[in-house]
């Protein structure tokens, strides 16, 4: 399912140039629908982990899988900025934020020990990053056949294949919510409320604001910085494709490693290697092969941080509220692609060049690895062997 919704929603940057010339809107007002749904996702993710907490993700996830799908098919009709807006911008982001990483982790974290945890939502974060390495590819292939108007409809119907994924994987959880204690009076708000006094968790809201612009910036604007350096409309879409194909050998590392170890320091460490990664690429010559490789470098750390973020506000507040306090430092995450995502656009118009954003975007790496370790984390303690594993 997040293989789906990811890979369709990631794709739509390969649709700004057509879109650009068919309607004339400009680079930068199609980067603001762009950042609109960046902030979109987070308001989506944050009201979808509620409702889920609530009365079980089965219809969250079925009205997210078929707005996306009906947003993305109807873009072509979008020929004014305000359009654009409602559709890419509201529309299919609200759709992606009801079956993206917040909902489904949280589901399946519900259904799967404890021990098994990390690597399972690694996992999911691995599908995400798959479908992102199979659908954007297959986008611009729809491009050439057929023209980008098609293409959209296409991805769109592929949009439609989560909705019996949705059935498929939830049968036998439907009726999860009403299986759980009821809360008491106000819990939601009072856990909402604790977690804004705590220290911890602000600081990796802090740290998650860089995620998101980083990923936003690179997911909408990459394409821009190939068509700048003069390379062909194949180099961007094989650029996202193997980031998304690295981050899954990236998420499943990481889900393994930070069982047992400190999730704060995988942060630190995960955001300081983007860093590099990304000074090595900007000082670098632009040719095809030193995108390919900024695309194997940063895709293994692209999403890899998802898992240890969820895993620490599991820890920090256990399981009950985990799809609406993840949604609220995803908050965090989107503001930070709004800016990506607008910034990038208003930096090129005003400059020609993407220069002063990868700039921007290394410091701001140095900053997330460095408000990571005060974060007060309890050290793991060994999970209990069972007689089946001895």
């Amino acid at each position: 399912m997040f293989a789906l919704g990811l890979g369709v929603r990631q794709s739509q940057a390969l649709f700004i140039s057509p879109i650009n010339s068919a309607t004339g809107i400009g680079y930068a007002a199609i980067s603001v629908a762009f950042a609109v749904g960046q902030m979109m996702w987070a308001v989506s993710m944050t009201a979808s982990g509620a409702m889920a907490d609530r009365w079980g993700p089965r219809p969250v996830m079925l009205g997210g899988a078929v707005l996306v799908a009906a947003a993305t098919a109807a873009t072509p009709l979008a020929t004014t900025t305000s359009e654009l807006v409602i559709v890419v911008g509201i529309l299919a982001a609200a759709g992606a934020g009801a079956i993206g990483p917040g909902i489904l982790m949280s589901a399946a974290s519900r259904w799967i020990p404890e021990a098994k945890r990390n690597m399972a939502t690694g996992i999911v974060n691995a599908g995400g990053s798959f479908g992102q390495f199979t659908i954007i590819p297959l986008a611009q292939l729809f491009i050439g056949l057929a023209g980008w108007q098609p293409a959209l409809v296409i991805l769109g119907v592929i949009g439609l294949l989560a909705v019996p994924l949705v059935m498929w994987i939830t049968q036998g959880h439907a009726e999860h919510a009403a299986a759980q204690p009821a809360a008491a009076a106000g819990s939601l708000k009072q856990a909402v409320s604790t977690a804004f006094k705590d220290p911890s968790y602000l600081l990796l809201t802090a740290g998650f604001f860089t995620c998101g612009f980083h990923v936003a910036f690179i997911a909408t604007h990459l394409p821009g910085v190939v068509a700048s350096c003069e390379l062909p409309a194949s180099v961007s879409a094989w650029s996202l494709a193997l980031i998304g194909l690295f981050n899954v050998f990236g998420s499943l590392w990481v889900g393994k490693f930070i069982n047992g170890r400190r999730m704060k320091l995988a942060l630190a460490g995960i955001y300081f290697a983007r860093a590099m990664v990304i000074l090595v690429f900007f000082f670098a010559p632009k040719t095809t092969l030193t995108f390919l490789l900024f695309a194997c470098g940063i895709g293994f750390t692209y999403l890899s941080t998802v898992p240890p973020t969820i895993g620490l506000v599991v820890k920090f507040y256990g399981m009950r509220y985990m799809a609406t306090l993840f949604g609220i430092v995803m908050m965090s995450h989107q503001v930070g692609g709004f800016l990506g995502a607008w910034l990038g656009g208003q930096a090129y118009e005003a400059t020609g060049s993407f220069d002063w954003m990868w700039s921007i975007d290394i410091v701001l790496c140095l900053f997330a690895a460095a408000v990571h370790l005060p974060i007060r984390e309890a050290r793991p303690a060994p999970y209990p062997v069972t007689a089946t594993q001895t």
